[in-house]
């Protein structure tokens, strides 16, 4: 049976896509290529995989943004991070969780997109 093997992409509208673009090539190191986006080559020799989860439509998890979608991004040093971020003005929410699954913080990008940043364990 033909099925979904992935995820192919996130696409979402930017107010500034070229300002927006530069922001994330700033703070969080990617590196857009000359069409405009980033391409993440899998790499098996680091933890982490990729989940697809539809939350509630009356969910808090991704306050204070209003949109209606959060992007997970995984990290390799969440507290240089986010030490880094704060360091250069970034909206990094102070709430730090532990789990099983790794670490994750959460930051606000220019547009009011919440971000969560994910350090899977080693």
């Amino acid at each position: 049976m033909a099925k979904v093997i992935g995820l192919g992409g996130i696409f979402f509208k930017s107010r500034d896509p070229g300002a927006l673009t530069a922001w994330y090539a700033r703070h969080l190191g990617l590196e857009p290529e000359a069409w405009g986006g980033v391409r993440f080559q899998e790499d098996a020799s680091r933890p982490g995989y990729l989940l697809w989860t539809p939350f509630p439509a009356d969910t808090t998890y991704f306050e204070p943004s209003q949109q209606a979608y959060m992007i997970n991004f995984r990290v390799d040093d969440l507290a240089g991070l986010l030490e880094r971020l704060r360091a250069d003005g970034v909206e990094v929410d102070e709430r730090v969780d532990q789990s099983e699954y790794g670490a994750f913080g959460w930051i606000m990008d220019p547009e009011g997109n919440r971000i969560e940043l994910w350090q899977p364990p080693a």
